[in-house]
């Protein structure tokens, strides 16, 4: 047994036990499951965190408020959003009950004047600031026609412009702590030219943050630390529900994750600087071994975030391993013999069997699909009007979703073997429309699984 202290950020000192071979953060062993628990390393810290009113942000708030820390809130929703839960006010709440003291602050971080007050109202009412999280960030997964300069401007105002202005009036300040640290929530820097391809405006933007992390770590080495952190896999949060759907949850990690391994990397000391660092990796690291905690639904297989270095190619073959098509086609018989419509006119003959009514109602959209390769042709799907239709040829309507891909890759896609996301990733899936609807098409996959000939 080891006698260690543990520095606060207000430079008092508090002793503690724990195990010599123990890292910054105490481990605690429930059940064979090794959890990362809190040391107390952020008691007296304050953090401004931007868009913390929910999500990730929210979530490394309250991990920081366990320990006694001072959280800056800042973000935009100071009323009730129409479909996403929570105000900087409920956060602000959710935070003192976790033990942390709070100040909520309405911010849009494009704004310089409101970032300017509620940094001076932070000095004020905390008496300095330790640490910034970077994590507010905006986002539209469009190629280059279809992405309006409204929201390249949002993109690159917040991700980029937003995160360099937050940090340039937060540095100051930094600069007088004892445990500075400026954490981004941005990936690493992969210039494999998949990840631009389908998203020029979003990578461009999200690889701003990166390089904010790249030149101010070796711009205040050793006064400073600046580092990045990534998800290994997509997390749930309420703007990933709104977009996906209920199904979407079960694909993701809970942002406990992200809280967690923030908290470990915002414990260590200022010469740990210029990482780009992964949420699993920094949590194997402190002796997690079983990240099903995190998993919203354990054993579901989950879906990678973009931009790692895992080669998309293998991602798309791990999610292809769940897929049930050819099982739902060889039924009773054990064996499938193809309608004179070829494999996409059969994938037409069960969507056309579970579209009603309510999947019109709760999807209101219409989808053309451009294939190529052996099964070439234009077919569509209206789930707008009616009960639903489907088939080959011209909507009868505007689409207001053009997919085009090779005709294998859409059997697949519809059979469950091939993940929209991870086909879009890939450029397998080109999209042009309305994304919001595109991934409403993932639920009728689902009822495909389903489905039984």
């Amino acid at each position: 047994m080891l006698i260690r202290r543990n520095i606060r950020c207000d430079g008092s000192v508090k002793w503690v036990k724990g195990e010599k071979s123990l890292p910054w953060c105490l481990l605690v062993f429930c059940s064979g499951i090794v959890m990362l628990q809190n040391s107390g390393k952020l008691a007296g810290c304050t953090l401004f965190i931007t868009g913390a009113s929910r999500g990730i942000g929210k979530a490394i708030a309250l991990k920081a408020a366990q320990d006694g820390a001072n959280v800056v809130i800042a973000a935009k929703t100071a009323e009730p959003h129409p479909k996403l839960p929570g105000t900087i006010f409920t956060a602000a709440d959710e935070v003192e009950a976790a033990g942390g003291k709070a100040l909520p602050c309405v911010v849009d971080i494009r704004d310089e004047q409101q970032i300017g007050a509620a940094v001076q109202k932070a000095v004020e009412t905390f008496g300095g600031i330790d640490i910034l999280v970077n994590n507010a960030s905006a986002i539209s997964l469009t190629g280059t026609l279809e992405t309006p300069m409204k929201k390249v401007d949002l993109m690159l105002g917040i991700n980029l412009r937003g995160t360099y202005l937050t940090s340039k009036l937060v540095i100051p300040h930094l600069l007088k702590s004892r445990r500075p640290h400026i954490l981004n929530l941005s990936p690493p820097l992969n210039l494999n030219p998949v990840w631009f391809k389908n998203h020029t405006a979003y990578t461009m933007a999200k690889y701003g943050m990166s390089m904010c992390v790249l030149g101010m770590a070796e711009e205040f080495r050793g006064q400073i630390a600046v580092n990045a952190l990534w998800p290994r896999t997509a997390i749930q949060t309420a703007a990933m529900d709104m977009l996906g759907g209920d199904g979407i949850g079960k694909q993701c990690r809970t942002a406990d994750i992200m809280a967690d391994a923030a908290y470990a990397v915002l414990s260590k000391p200022k010469d740990y600087t210029g990482h780009f660092l992964v949420d699993e990796d920094v949590l194997k690291e402190h002796g997690v071994k079983d990240f099903d905690q995190y998993a919203v639904q354990p054993g579901h297989p989950l879906l990678p975030d973009f931009f790692l270095d895992e080669a998309p190619e293998s991602l798309v073959k791990q999610m292809e391993q769940h897929g049930e098509y050819y099982r739902v086609l060889q039924g009773t018989t054990g064996y499938y013999s193809p309608p004179s419509g070829g494999p996409i006119g059969s994938t037409f003959d069960i969507i056309r069997g579970v579209i009603n009514e309510d999947v019109v109602k709760a999807t209101q959209g219409v989808y053309r699909f451009d294939l190529s390769g052996d099964h070439s042709g234009v077919w569509f799907l209206d789930l707008k009007s009616g009960s639903g239709s489907a088939g080959q040829g011209e909507p009868p309507a505007k689409a207001d979703v053009v997919m085009t891909m090779d005709s294998g890759d859409f059997t697949k896609m519809f059979a469950g073997q091939l993940k929209p996301t991870m086909a879009f990733m890939t450029g397998k899936l080109r999209i042009k429309g309305d994304m919001t609807l595109a991934i409403k098409l993932e639920k009728l996959m689902g009822r495909m699984n389903k489905a039984r000939l």
